[in-house]
């Protein structure tokens, strides 16, 4: 009995799905990954170069200190509240919303109440905000003789 010889089918391996599976995972630990936050970023405040601006004579200078007490012109305020602040400035300025407005916080005002202050003046319709700043201070090195 002569018996055919069967003739082996070639064997391979589908690569397809081994190429969806990596693809799933590099899109996975692309979209999972955490990337730098700017909330890392470490900045001083608050220090600029740079001219100083003429005084005007008719502005508005509100003054936040570092409890976050204001005052107007020169004038404290009796409390730390927003509603104040804006009867202060009404009495200072009238309605003329066109007039500078100045706000000056010391360095560790929170940054909160820098905020509240310039929104509550784009509210009230002031257009032109500046923020108070001082030129860095050049620290000179201790040339003594150590003793």
């Amino acid at each position: 009995m002569q018996f055919k010889r069967q003739v082996k089918a070639e064997e391979s391996i589908n690569l397809t799905p081994l190429i969806d599976v990596v693809f799933l995972l590099l899109i996975f630990f692309m979209v999972s990954t955490t990337f730098t936050k700017e909330t890392h970023l470490k900045i001083d405040l608050p220090e600029a170069v740079g001219d100083l601006q003429p005084s005007v004579v008719e502005q508005i200078e509100v003054v936040v200190d570092a409890q976050g007490g204001f005052s107007v012109n020169g004038r404290a305020l009796v409390n730390k509240q927003l509603a104040t602040l804006r009867s202060g400035i009404v009495e200072v300025a009238g309605e003329d919303t066109s007039i500078p407005f100045i706000i000056t916080g010391d360095q560790n005002t929170p940054y909160q109440v820098i905020i509240s202050v310039m929104d509550l003046a784009g509210q009230m319709g002031y257009a032109n905000l500046s923020l108070t700043t001082q030129t860095p201070r050049t620290e000179t090195a201790d040339t003594g003789s150590g003793q």
